[in-house]
């Protein structure tokens, strides 16, 4: 197995992140020996993989396991992502690590499976999510938008997964531009009618729903979801002391995964702020951390300084076609020397091209993401040499 480079801060853990709930959505690291065809099961080296989470820990943020940065359900199969979630969960105690699991559907086919299948599929992950201590995050099931099923088989199916959990899940609305075929989830295409099925379904089961991951990139309509929710009494101008005693927090969390306008969202407005769950936290661990712990510190002003150079990076990682965001997550990953390769699962290594991966390095290095800024310049010089491109200037 491949030993990542030293990359995570070191001494004592810092204390824990308070005016926000942040988890970063890992990534996993392929194992480049492994003799393994795209559409074969995945092969992980764990030694790297389960250090880049202690990475995420040490930094204070929790972990979003076996979602779609994990290149779940594009190369990573039930079967791996199962292992994926044990191995996470006994790291998690062993260090005092918060970590939510994803709980989905995808040991279906991709298409032919009724409702009864798919409550099944979503009982079986559940329970090993549960069973491994972690909190569950209920996917979007690919299965189940196959259905074509309307609002109230949703709210069925729904209610019977919350009526069974043994603590508050976290929900998860992952829109077309991630996952085209997560179109017309909740049963609809329409968004607004999808948000009052989703809405239903959290006030038809108080107390079970922790949160709704929300990943449309569309702000104003994350807004208007987060204030029905309910809001907590955290203006973006308090003070950490005051939104750790703040009486007043909503029953259900809204995290943001819009990887486009997250400092806006996580800021927040008077009637209340987003928590997060994010991909783009995984490159960006550092000054995600940095960021919150300013308004731990009643400093929304330095939160913004932080994070909101960060945006162009998130927004070229997640350009249209938004679902191939991994590529870019696992270059950066390499280039600031969490993992001695740039292989993926599936080998979605080659799903951007050559342009974009060295605008990925540009923008990485001009936040300052690479602790050897010199040796990440050297492995992009090499990655375009190996494919044919022989001057650094080239595009």
């Amino acid at each position: 197995m491949t030993a990542p480079e030293p990359a995570a801060p070191t001494g004592a853990p810092p204390p824990p992140l308070r005016s926000r709930t942040v988890f970063a959505a890992a990534h996993v690291v392929a194992d480049p020996h492994a003799d393994t065809s795209p559409d074969g099961p995945a092969a992980l080296d764990w030694d790297a993989t389960l250090a880049f989470r202690h990475h995420l820990w040490a930094h204070g943020l929790g972990v979003a396991e076996a979602m779609d940065t994990a290149q779940r359900g594009a190369g990573l199969d039930w079967a791996g992502a199962a292992e994926l979630i044990r191995r996470s969960a006994a790291e998690a105690r062993a260090v005092g690590g918060r970590l939510a699991c994803g709980a989905g559907t995808d040991q279906l086919p991709p298409t032919g499976s009724s409702l009864a299948d798919v409550r099944a599929a979503y009982e079986e992950q559940l329970a090993l999510v549960e069973d491994a201590g972690a909190q569950p995050v209920l996917m979007a099931s690919r299965q189940l938008a196959a259905l074509g099923a309307g609002p109230d088989a949703y709210r069925d199916l729904y209610g019977h997964l919350l009526r069974q959990t043994g603590r508050p899940v976290i929900l998860h609305w992952l829109g077309a531009a991630f996952d085209p075929a997560l179109a017309g989830y909740w049963g609809s295409a329409d968004l607004d009618v999808a948000t009052e099925t989703l809405l239903g379904i959290v006030a038809d089961n108080p107390g079970a729903v922790d949160g709704v991951k929300v990943s449309l990139l569309d702000a104003a309509r994350e807004v208007r979801l987060r204030r029905r929710l309910g809001t907590r009494a955290t203006t973006p101008t308090a003070g950490a002391e005051a939104a750790a005693q703040d009486g007043h927090q909503r029953a259900v969390r809204c995290y943001t995964g819009d990887d486009f306008h997250y400092p806006e969202l996580i800021a927040g407005d008077a009637h209340g702020a987003s928590d997060a769950l994010l991909g783009v936290f995984d490159p960006l661990a550092p000054l995600a951390a940095e960021a919150v712990r300013r308004l731990d510190a009643g400093d929304p002003a330095g939160f913004r300084a932080v994070l909101d150079p960060t945006v162009p990076l998130a927004r070229h990682l997640f350009q249209a076609p938004t679902r191939y965001y991994k590529t870019g997550v696992v270059l950066l990953a390499w280039l600031a020397g969490h993992q001695s390769h740039f292989t993926m699962v599936g080998g979605l290594q080659s799903a951007r091209s050559l342009p974009h991966l060295r605008r990925s390095h540009e923008l990485g290095a001009a936040l300052g993401l690479f602790p050897d800024p010199e040796r990440a310049a050297a492995k992009m010089r090499a990655l375009l040499l190996v494919h044919g491109v022989e001057e650094a200037g080239a595009p």
